[in-house]
Parts: C-alpha cells; structure tokens; sequence
C-alpha cells in the first residue's frame, strides 16, 4: 500500500540528514529490485521508466512512470485510502498552440471531446460515468488541455476505454450538427464568463496590449468571437490531428489500482492508437516593453478599476519563487503593504499583487479596485503602486517576511494533496511542464532556498521602474476617468491562407486486436463505510462532532453559532455579513495586519463565514501548529475590536461592492426571486450582504448589540477533521469548553411568504445585457434528509439534476441556447423552494423560456421513465465511494448532521431508501411538488430586445426595479410585505 508521503517542510531537512548509510543502501536496492521485477512482466510495448517510493523528500506522491511504443507517458500512484480512482489525461496543447486568426481552438475542442466517439454515443461519455457514480470535466489553459474523471474503483477500466476512444477514434463520429451545437455553446460560455461579466473583458484586453501580434498568447484561451465564427469543421478536424496523439498526452491514474492490472489495460486500450506528428516545445518568449503602456478599457461597471502587469520570467525559471515571495510581501493578505497602503486606509475597495506564471512567460500583476468614496482617481491609485514599489525598494525583505511566504507555502502544498485528484493533477501537471511527476520535489526545495537577498535581486532586476502595462477599467461612457490618456493599440494580422486549406486531413486509423466497440463491464461495486464520527459534547455542553483525517497531517475547526440572515431585523439586511466581515479586522489585542502576521507565520487560516442560519468560524491549520493557532482562533471570535475605522471603511466598500453587484444579471436575479418568493421584506428575501440601502441604515451600536446578543452565547456546535488523536483535539478546545453558552431563542418569521397564484413574469432591465439570466421557481419543501424532501431530490434528478437531465441537454446540447441549466430543490429548516436557474442568449430568451416550461409540463405529466429511474438510482448509489475522500468532504457530513441533527447513519439510511424506493413512488413525490402552473418567473436581461418575445408567450408581465420592487409608470411602488406580487 502507498499513500502520499507527506513530511513536515521545517523538520524534514533534520529528519532526512539521520540514519543514512546501510539501511537507505538497503532502500535502494529493495526498490531497484521492485523495479526490474516489475520491468520483467510488463504488457508488450509498455516500458518502464523510473520508480518513486518518497523517500528522503519532504512532500512526495510515491509514483512509477511507463512509456508506451506510441509515445504515450503513463504515471501510475497507489493509493488505498479510498476505493475511488482518478484517471487525468493531459495533452500539451493549449491556446499557445493555436495560430493567428484560430483562437479559441484547444478551448473548443475540450467541448467536442465530450460529443460522443465512434463506440460511445452523443452524450454518453457524461452519462456513463455520471451513472457510474463518478464525476468528469475537462478544461483548457494557454499550455495545456485535461481531461478527468474521478470514479469508484470497480470502474476504471470504463474509464480507460472511453479516453482511449476518443483519443484513437473519435474524429469519424464528429458532424456538423455537433460542430454547430457546441459552438454556441462556447458562444454562450463566452457571454456568460466574459462579456456579461464586469471586469470580464480585461484579462484579454491587457494581454493583448502585452504581447506582440502572433505572440501564443496575445488571444485569450476562450477565443475571440470572429475567429470561432470563421472556423469550419475541417479546420478543427486538423488541430485534433496536430495536436491530440498520444505521444503528446501524459495518461496519469492514481487511487485503489492495481498496478499490473491497470497496465495491461493501458496497453490493451491506448497501445494501438498511432503516434501524432513529433511536437517540440516552444521556445519562452516573456513580454519585452520598451515605455509603459496605458490602455483604457470602457466596461459596464461601478467602480473603476486599474490593473498594472509587469513581465518577468516563465513558468519553472529559477527566479520563479523569489518572485513569488516579492509578490505575497507587497500585495496578499491584510499584512501586505499594498493592502496596508489603499484598503486599510479606505482608498481602494480592493488592492492584491500576484505573480502569475505559463510555460512561456510570466507576469506581476498589481489589481486596484478604487473606492469612489475616497474621491481619488485612477491616477493616484497608480501612484499608490509605484510609491508601493519604492517603499519595498527601501525596506527589502525580512527573515519574518520569509518566515511567513514558507509557512504558507508548506501549508498551501500540504492542503492541496488531500484528495487522489489532487495528487493526480500535481504528478501530471510536473511531467507534462518538466518531464518528471517528481518535479514537486524540486519545487520545494527551490522556494525553501529564497533567502531575503534573492527577493531583493529579482525585485531589482525585474520589477523596480521597469516598464508596464497599465489598464485602466471605466464606466461605459467615462473615458476621462482613466489613469492615463490611452497611447497604446494593439493589432491583430489575420492571415489569409494557412499553408494547409484544401489539404487531405492526415488521418491515423486505429488497428486493434480487439471489438473496440464493447463497453467493458465493471466488477463489484466497492463497500464504502461511513466515516466513524465521535459524538460527544464540550464541557460547557456543546456538541461536537469529529472525524478522524490521517492522509494529511492538517486540522479543521469549525465554531458554528446560531445567528444568520433569518435573525436580522427589518431594515438591517446584510447585518450578519457586515459583523462577519468586521470580525475579520482588528481584534482588542491586535491590528488586522498583526493579526494576519500571526496566522502566516504558521501557514494557518481563519475564517468566518455569515448564512442564512449560522455563522461559521473556521481555522485551518497544519497538525503541527494547532496549540499555536487555537488561542488565535478564540481571539477572533471573543474580542473584535469593532473601532469606528474599521465600522466606516468595511461599510462602505460593502455598500460599493453592492452597487458593482447590480450591474450583473445574476445578482439581480437573486434579489428579485427574492422578493417575489419570500415578500420583500422577508430577511431571507435578500442577498446575504443585503442591498445598499439597507447596509446604509446599519450603524456599529447595530453590529456591537447583535455580536453580543449571540456571541460566544450561542454557541451551537463544534465540528473537526483532524489527524490528531481526539485526546489532543479535547485538549485543543478545551477554551471553547470553557465558554458560557445558551439556547439560542428564535422566535419565527412574522412575515407570510406570498402566493404563487399563475404565472407571471418578472422583467428586470438590464440595457445590454448579452445575456439573459432566467429563474423560474415555485414553493415547495422544507429540508428533510430521510423524508419527501430526500424523495424528491431523487425525483429531480432526470429533469434538471445532471448534465444529462431533460432540461441541460434540451437547452445547451440541442438548441445551444446556453452554457448551462439546471433544477434544483432549495430546502430549508422552516420552507424550501424549487428553482430553475440558467443563463441564456439574449435572442433565445423566449424560446429558451418557452422550452423550460414545456419540460416542466411533460416531467408533471409523466414523470421519469424507467430508464432515467434505473440511470438515476445507479448515478446516485455509486456516488459513495466519493463522498467522504477528503477532510472537507467529511467535515461537510458533520455540519449537515448537526445543522439538521440528524443521525450520524443518516447516509446509509438515505442509501436505503434510495434501494428501496420504487419509480411510482419517486414519481409521485416529485411531481406532487411541481406545479407547473403557479410559477414565479424572473427574467432579467435587456428589456428593450427581449420584452415584445416574452410577452408574447401570453403571461402577464411584472416590471421589477433592481431592489426587487415593482415598477408602476415608470416610478418603483414597494409591494405589500404579504401580499401577492
């Protein structure tokens, strides 16, 4: 059995320095013999390259490392902690691939990846997995294009199958129909994570001005809309053929394997698929400036924003983590000097620095988001920068700053290889990027070398009074608010020809020894046990509830309190988040960045989290730093400073956010079901932050009166993931023990939620939208994990419950009318609605409207068929043996059995249930909750291009202003708190 070998960073060195001569010798010549003993049985055309067994490093992921004859690399990982396995396919090629005029090619064809291959039908690459309990996705970097799933272990097999499919075959099913469809789809993806975002258009703008004309990447990884418009089915045919052949793809596969059996698999599905054409890396080609480069980008937003990018190096360049270290000292975290200089001054509403690194070139990148309430402009927050830059100049790095950047980067590292994903990911990102899964090694090695005097010569020689690029974001309209007249434009050469148009695409056929088209049959479903929880109670008579966690050497704590959004009286909307967020600042002992300083010398992380219900306090912390981190977490919760600084700045950069908030659909989607669900006053009604002029009305006596009427008193529970064994967890809390806590008093909600008597539409304008955001919703359960609630969550999952329900394929894989849709129950301790939510193009709107309530209908009618039932049960039955992987997973088991004080069984029961239960039954259930004739409909989009489709749909149409209130001849009219909207 192997599991991830994880040594503490700081004692490693020490420990790693001991006990060498014979028994290391012994080591080595044990694992040489495990090598060639394993070299002597491999498959025919399987190579072994090298073994990893972890020793001696300070993180390691145990690996080995096989050729195929064809060139494909495969890096296997044992781990027996789960019986789940995660396959990661990743081939080198990204956007940085893609020629001048062909942008956003690797992008699309991640998207045709999943269309189906000549042995697997349209849409059942998702459904396949999705039934057998699994999850997938593929994504698309500038270097880089992956696809993963992660399955129970029994269905390994399946999954090497479908990746070898469409690896080797999958070009003779792709039509035009396809093409088509997933075109808009990325069309959609583009409008809804781009052009109908605020701030969404800046990335591509600043690497635009950045790098030069034909540069791989002066086009953003999406495309730009004119090149996805000019590309044809034969264009995209050539980049699978260019780029997609297994010597240029890393297969990586680590979980419950067994090694032996996995490789004969591997052999079997990949070793008959041909070789690509021969790929040679690209050469670094970091951005060069000669003088800075001002840009102005006009952008529907509130506030103005000035993002500032320096080039440096490239991904893996020795200076790589100095610079990263430069970068967390002047500008992340409330103890970074950019922070300290604009934020906590109230100058900016926000202000980070990063340093982001690609295969061929990196950047600084120094974020302002201003604070109009300062009276400041652009041009002062670019000065603010580079008085940032001169300071750090003069002062340099210090041994505490360094302390801080290795802590977090230990802690950072540690955390991030919980899950066999996350050990997978990281063993192939480092083939694909170096050449070895061990590079991680070398990685820490390197960022626990940076001494004060490599931050000061990589800050010297890239970053002080070099050239910049500097983005200037403004309102639509509002040129002149910029930080400098724009003397920059960038632009682009679209050639006319390729050298290959009219050439015979070079197809590879594959020849196999085997029918190719026969899934393989998975064996036994794995037994996955319930995580042993200790059920028990503090002292002081809270409960808590723990988990053991030995894969990591990490703790998480979470305090809950009874207090959230339903306790805020009226007026207050957004008095929880704000008391949240002033809990975040100074304490009575220290400042905020004091505070920080303490967290980041032990890597740890607190954080306190506002709901609707509950309040969380969170720590993070490596195993090693819990007794040093436990006082900080107390602190946090018991002594808040609250000074009317803090009070002044945090409200108004929550009322600017708020405001920024409105210029997004989505957010103002949120508040209008809101309204038109709960009433308009109903505290659960608004957004969890509240609306600018009810976080306007909230003054500090507010936020100190509601802290002390529940803080610490109501003290509802405990919840912890720990490696630690639970005498020292108790003897970790044993402060919280010692709180005075009380029964929290909650008397109801006076106010009645509204009838949903009909249809009606609910129009919020949102004059150029690109999108429309469309939510259709209805009352229906209270949360009830062993009841109706649970059956009808069952019920839900054929029509809107996965990628491949009625509702998602219907509107993004048919009619590409978005990137997604979905139904969904949201059920809570006193009411629930149901909720369908989508993002739509704005001349499908109507259409797309129409569709939804069409499903609706016939789902009523009919509910789910037999195949969907038996599809729903499997999908949802083998999800087990993923549900409790990872401390975070765990930990969410915990809160829901506490949240809901449920049975610690309460999953196996559920399971039962889900056995048990016949489709007649899931039926009713479901379709007792639909009532597809009183529906609440809210759409939000350009009122002007969309109203006359949508009236026509023959409902009655509502205007809504952006609070959620209706709109009567042009002037907002607030709606009676009970009344029927």
């Amino acid at each position: 059995m192997h599991h991830t070998k994880i040594a503490l960073i700081f004692t490693a060195a020490l420990l790693a320095a001991c006990g060498k001569g014979a028994e290391d010798s012994a080591s080595q010549a044990s694992a040489q013999d495990k090598a060639a003993k394993a070299a002597s049985t491999l498959p025919a055309g399987v190579t072994l390259v090298e073994t990893f067994d972890g020793n001696g490093a300070e993180i390691a992921i145990p690996y080995s490392k096989y050729k195929l004859a064809n060139g494909l690399t495969v890096v296997l990982h044992e781990d027996h902690s789960d019986p789940l396995v995660h396959v990661d396919v990743t081939y080198h090629v990204g956007s940085n691939r893609e020629d001048p005029g062909r942008s956003g090619f690797a992008h699309f064809f991640e998207h045709m990846m999943f269309q189906g291959s000549v042995n697997v039908a349209d849409e059942q690459h998702f459904a396949i997995i999705q039934e057998a309990g699994g999850t997938l996705n593929g994504t698309t970097n500038t270097d880089r294009t992956n696809y993963y799933e992660t399955v129970p272990a029994n269905q390994l097999e399946t999954v090497l199958w479908l990746e070898s499919d469409r690896m080797g075959v999958f070009l003779d099913a792709v039509t035009e129909d396809k093409f088509e469809v997933q075109r808009e789809t990325v069309k959609n993806e583009r409008g809804q994570r781009v052009d109908n975002r605020p701030y969404g258009r800046a990335l591509e703008t600043m690497y635009a001005a950045t790098y030069a004309d034909g540069h791989p990447y002066s086009w953003p990884v999406i495309g730009w809309l004119e090149d996805l418009d000019r590309a044809d089915l034969t264009d995209l045919k050539r980049f699978f053929l260019r780029w997609y052949g297994p010597n240029n793809a890393v297969l990586t596969i680590g979980g419950d394997i067994d090694p032996a059996q996995t490789l004969a698999w591997v052999a079997k599905y990949f070793g008959p698929i041909p070789a690509g054409p021969a790929v040679e890396d690209l050469p670094k080609q970091p951005a060069t400036l000669e003088a800075d480069r001002h840009v102005t980008l006009e952008d529907n937003i509130h506030l103005p924003a000035l993002a500032m990018m320096i080039p440096t190096v490239y991904r893996n360049h020795p200076d790589e983590p100095a610079l990263d270290a430069a970068a967390e000292i002047l500008g992340q975290g409330q103890d970074s000097m950019l922070y300290q200089r604009l934020v906590q001054t109230g100058r900016a509403v926000q202000a980070s620095v990063s340093h982001s690194c690609k295969e061929l070139a990196c950047e600084m990148w120094f974020i302002v988001i201003q604070n109009p309430a300062s009276g400041e402009s652009l041009a002062e927050m670019e000065q603010a920068v580079r008085d940032t830059l001169t300071e750090f100049a003069e002062r340099g790095a210090t041994e505490d700053d360094l302390l801080k950047f290795k802590a977090g980067y230990e802690s950072h590292r540690v955390f991030g290889l919980q899950s066999v994903a996350g050990k997978v990911s990281t063993l192939a990102a480092f083939e694909t990027f170096t050449g070895s899964p061990k590079g991680i090694d070398e990685e820490i090695r390197a960022y626990l070398s940076v001494g004060t005097g490599d931050i000061t010569r990589v800050f010297d020689q890239y970053i002080a009074d070099k050239p910049a690029i500097l983005l200037s974001v403004v309102p639509n309209g509002k040129p002149e608010l910029a930080a400098a007249k724009q003397n920059y434009q960038w632009q682009r050469t679209i050639p006319d020809s390729y050298g290959d148009d009219g050439q015979a695409l070079a197809l590879r056929p594959v020849k196999d020894n085997f029918d190719r088209s026969v899934q393989p049959t998975p064996g036994a479903n794995p037994q996955v046990e319930l995580p042993k929880i200790r059920d028990g109670k503090l002292e002081n008579g809270v409960r808590l509830l723990a988990v053991q966690n030995d894969e990591t050497p990490t703790v998480t704590v979470r305090a809950v309190f009874g207090v959230g959004q339903r306790d805020e009286p009226r007026g207050k909307s957004g008095l929880t988040a704000l008391m949240a967020s002033l809990m975040s600042e100074a304490t009575s002992e220290r400042s905020a960045a004091e505070f920080a300083e303490a967290l980041n010398r032990l890597g740890a992380s607190i954080s306190i989290a506002p709901d609707q219900y509950e309040t969380t306090v969170t720590l993070n912390v490596l195993a090693k730093h819990l007794d040093e981190a436990m006082p900080l977490l107390l602190e946090r919760i018991l002594t808040p400073d609250f000074s009317e600084e803090d009070f002044a700045r945090i409200k108004q950069q929550t009322i600017e956010g708020l405001q920024q908030a409105r210029k997004t659909p989505q957010g103002l989607a949120t508040r209008a079901v809101g309204a038109v669900m709960r009433g308009p006053e109903h505290p659960l009604s608004f957004p969890i932050d509240g609306l600018p002029g009810t976080v306007a009305n909230i003054t500090l006596d507010d936020v100190e009166g509601y802290y002390r009427a529940h803080f610490p008193a109501h003290l509802s529970g405990v919840t912890v993931s720990t490696s630690l064994p639970h005498d020292t967890i108790l003897e970790a809390l044993d402060d919280l023990a010692q709180l005075k806590v009380a029964q929290a008093v909650r008397p109801a909600i006076a106010l009645q939620k509204p009838d949903i008597d009909g249809r009606t539409v609910y129009l919020v304008n949102k004059e150029g939208a690109a999108q429309s955001s469309l939510r259709v919703s209805q009352h229906a359960l209270a949360y009830d994990a062993l009841g109706d609630y649970y059956l009808a969550y069952l019920g839900n999952f054929p029509l809107g419950g996965n990628f491949n329900s009625r509702i998602n394929l219907n509107l993004r894989e048919d009619k590409g009318y978005t990137y997604g849709a979905r139904t969904y129950l949201l059920g809570e301790p006193q009411e629930g609605m149901y909720m369908f939510s989508s993002e739509v193009k704005k001349d499908a709107t109507a259409d797309a409207l129409h569709e939804v309530l069409t499903e609706l209908e016939t789902f009523d009618g009919k509910g789910m068929t037999e195949a969907e039932f038996n599809y729903m049960r499997s999908a949802i039955g083998q999800q087990e043996a993923r549900s409790y992987e990872t401390p975070d997973a765990k930990l969410g088991l915990l809160n829901n059995i506490l949240r809901y004080d449920l049975p610690l069984d309460y999953r196996s029961q559920q399971n039962a249930i889900l056995k048990e239960t016949d489709r007649k039954t899931l039926n009713k259930v479901i379709t007792d909750v639909l009532k597809p004739q009183k529906l609440a409909i809210v759409v939000v989009g350009d009122a002007a291009s969309i109203r006359e489709e949508v009236e026509a749909l023959g409902m009655p149409v509502v205007e809504l202003d952006e609070d959620g209130n209706v709109k009567e001849a042009g002037k907002a009219k607030k709606a009676p708190e009970s009344a029927s909207l």
